[in-house]
């Protein structure tokens, strides 16, 4: 945990110091040595929390772009009777969870649940086998109503009324073909491939963004389709993310 109350303030670690949780009340330690990431912890071997992971350089980076004010407030679950601790929750109502390590489908529902409000942002750089695709034209176009979405990496289309019919069903379409040579690639819409997908993440229900490194974030959305949903990335800058967001 980044923050303690010492006497009643709201404080980061320092070495010798000594506090109270803001969720559960118990006494907090400060631990300060030189390998680990300065943070508090329960002095009894206890967890207040259980969804608490231990965090890491990326989340609290990743916190300190947030107002002070609005970093790890805590909530209580009357249904589990536990604190649950919000990695940042706006005046607004949303929260936003920093996650860099995978969950389970039942935690990921239980938070979303449990947070109305809420958007994910996830460490893609953990991820195994995942690989950024091409730009592909944006899926929400109007022009693709009567199209389905094929393939990972490399996206292909096929007719809706073939899909319905698979005696019928042609070879799949690329962007070379006459009837796709109107439409072009978008800049902000990208194919991925990820061989050992965290399935939780396809089943989100609120916003998930995938922090890759670098300025930009991308955004896991859904086209649903007959054929089953196909899965892209919306691109946008963290700047443009934090100037909505924060």
């Amino acid at each position: 945990m980044q923050y303690a109350f010492v006497e009643g303030i709201k404080s980061e670690p320092q070495k010798g110091l000594r506090g109270i949780c803001m969720g559960c009340g118990d006494e907090m330690v400060a631990k300060c040595g030189e390998q680990k990431l300065h943070h508090w912890a329960h002095k009894a071997l206890i967890r207040c929390d259980s969804w608490w992971e231990p965090e890491t350089q990326w989340h609290r980076d990743w916190k300190n772009l947030f107002p002070e004010s609005a970093r790890e407030i805590s909530f209580f679950d009357e249904t589990n009777e536990e604190y649950h601790r919000a990695d940042v929750h706006m005046p607004t109502g949303l929260t936003l969870e920093f996650q860099n390590s995978s969950l389970s489908i039942e935690e990921m529902q239980s938070r979303e649940a449990f947070y109305p409000k809420m958007i994910w942002i996830v460490n893609g750089l953990k991820f195994r086998g995942f690989n950024l695709g091409i730009s592909i034209p944006n899926p929400a176009l109007p022009g693709f109503k009567d199209f389905e979405f094929n393939g990972q990496a490399h996206v292909t289309w096929t007719r809706v009324s073939e899909r319905l019919y698979p005696a019928k069903l042609k070879d799949r379409l690329s962007l070379r073909h006459p009837e796709m040579a109107k439409i072009k690639p978008s800049s902000r819409h990208y194919s991925f491939s990820w061989k050992h997908a965290h399935r939780a993440w396809y089943l989100a229900q609120k916003p998930v963004f995938l922090d890759l490194g670098g300025h930009f974030l991308y955004w896991l959305k859904r086209r649903p389709q007959l054929s089953g949903d196909f899965m892209y990335l919306q691109m946008i800058s963290k700047k443009d993310f934090l100037d909505k967001y924060s």
